[in-house]
């Protein structure tokens, strides 16, 4: 009853015979409560002074430590068609095992004999070069020859032109001979004309000096059209050296633009040899790819393509492979405002799903079912959650995590930072305010040390 009435009930009406009331009119209840009260103030008021360990929670999940040993996709690096599955999603494949066989759907790689017309070709490009490097060493050949030749021929020609001055020397001087003997003819004749008319000489030897001057006279006109005939040879000569040099300089000019051209098309087909190589190599290459391998030992998880006879692009995804080896680590995330709390090297407890654990995130000495771990790597870049991401190897101090753990599956972790008071704590709570900021103690002591 809520006694809001004006006629008192239990004043009219005796209630003392129900038992019922005899039970709960008692007072006898409210000293336990009392001492239970007090006792319950004073162990929350102690608890309230306890240390508690202020935390950074995270969740992320299992991966591995080293990018390597990551599950990872198989891609083919050319379009292909499917022709032949040869393992079994969940197969154990070692390392450069076949996975699957593939063929060509480009029209320029249907030649089945390609790598070998390929090198047919090869063949006939490096005897072509060797043809012309020959060439080229037949017309060195022949540009040395020419050359020689024209040396020989210049010597002659010099040659002649020295025999042709001396013999202008020699006509000249016969020439100068015949001047003195026609004075000296022209003399005599005066002096047998002069003693005739005087009467000293006979009419017969002024004929003689007549006549012999007159043999002078025709010898010097003839040793004069031999100085001339000399002096033309000389000239002759000259020209013949100019023949010669211009004759055998185009001679040599044209051997040397055939060697020119010989040599053009020797580096044309020797850069045609290496563009074939090229290919050669390349189509190799194909065919071996052709064969998708495993890339390292490890399981096969699941087929992303699948089926005989599909085709697919360059670059796509064909089936997926975990490594069989691997070093597990958690990857987890941590809101911005507590990145500047953790710190390389820190310990940090970690609670997998599917293992019984009991968490008291203050008092890691009672928690049960948590493993060790330490941070390894810090993320200077936010996620695409808006979180920090935190790489985490297993505590080597700590017991070793469990060893049928898996990748991928969740986990959640608790960074320990600094103990203080659980009052603090309720109040930094409900404050919203972040964790008190937090520097381990190796750090403080080098920044110190610096």
């Amino acid at each position: 009853m809520l006694n809001i009435s004006k006629s008192v009930l239990n004043r009219k009406v005796d209630l003392s015979d129900y038992k019922a009331v005899i039970r709960v009119s008692h007072r006898r209840h409210y000293k336990h409560f009392n001492r239970f009260l007090v006792v319950f103030a004073v162990i929350f008021v102690i608890i309230l002074f306890l240390p508690w360990t202020q935390n950074v929670s995270g969740k992320g999940f299992l991966t591995t430590l080293t990018p390597d040993q990551r599950p990872q996709t198989i891609q083919s690096p050319i379009p292909g068609r499917i022709e032949k599955w040869f393992v079994r999603e969940g197969d154990f494949v070692e390392k450069g095992d076949t996975i699957l066989h593939i063929s060509e759907i480009k029209n320029e790689y249907f030649d089945p004999n390609l790598v070998q017309r390929t090198g047919q070709q090869i063949k006939a490009k490096e005897m072509s070069v060797t043809s012309y490097q020959e060439k080229v060493k037949a017309l060195d050949a022949q540009i040395a020859a020419l050359t020689t030749e024209r040396a020989l021929k210049l010597e002659q020609a010099r040659n002649k032109l020295l025999q042709a001055k001396l013999k202008v020397e020699s006509d000249s001087i016969d020439f100068e001979a015949a001047k003195t003997n026609i004075l000296i003819a022209q003399r005599q004749f005066d002096r047998t004309t002069q003693l005739e008319s005087e009467g000293l000489k006979a009419v017969t030897d002024v004929e003689e000096k007549r006549l012999k001057l007159q043999e002078t006279q025709a010898k010097i006109i003839s040793q004069e059209n031999k100085l001339l005939a000399s002096k033309n040879e000389v000239l002759n000569a000259q020209v013949e050296i100019t023949r010669v040099e211009a004759e055998y300089a185009d001679k040599i000019s044209k051997a040397r633009s055939e060697k020119f051209t010989a040599q053009s098309n020797q580096f044309d087909s020797e850069a045609q040899v290496t563009k074939l190589e090229n290919e050669f190599t390349n189509y190799s290459i194909r065919n071996d790819l052709y064969y998708i391998r495993a890339p390292q030992t490890g399981f096969i998880n699941k087929a992303i393509q699948g089926g005989i006879g599909e085709t697919f692009k360059e670059g796509d995804r064909l089936v997926g492979i975990m490594p069989a080896k691997y070093d597990m680590a958690v990857e987890t995330f941590v809101e911005p405002i507590d990145l500047p709390l953790i710190h390389l090297g820190e310990k940090v407890r970690i609670q997998f799903d599917g293992w019984p654990v009991i968490i008291f995130s203050g008092w890691p000495n009672v928690s049960y079912g948590t493993y060790g771990g330490v941070v390894v790597a810090i993320e200077t870049f936010i996620s695409d959650n808006g979180k920090y991401r935190i790489l985490l190897a297993p505590d080597p101090e700590d017991h070793p995590w469990p060893k049928d753990l898996r990748v991928g599956s969740g986990a959640n972790t608790i960074a320990l930072l600094e103990d203080v008071p659980i009052w603090f704590e309720l109040w930094r709570q409900l404050n919203g305010f972040p964790p008190n900021y937090y520097q381990p103690e190796n750090n403080s002591a080098n920044a110190a040390k610096k």
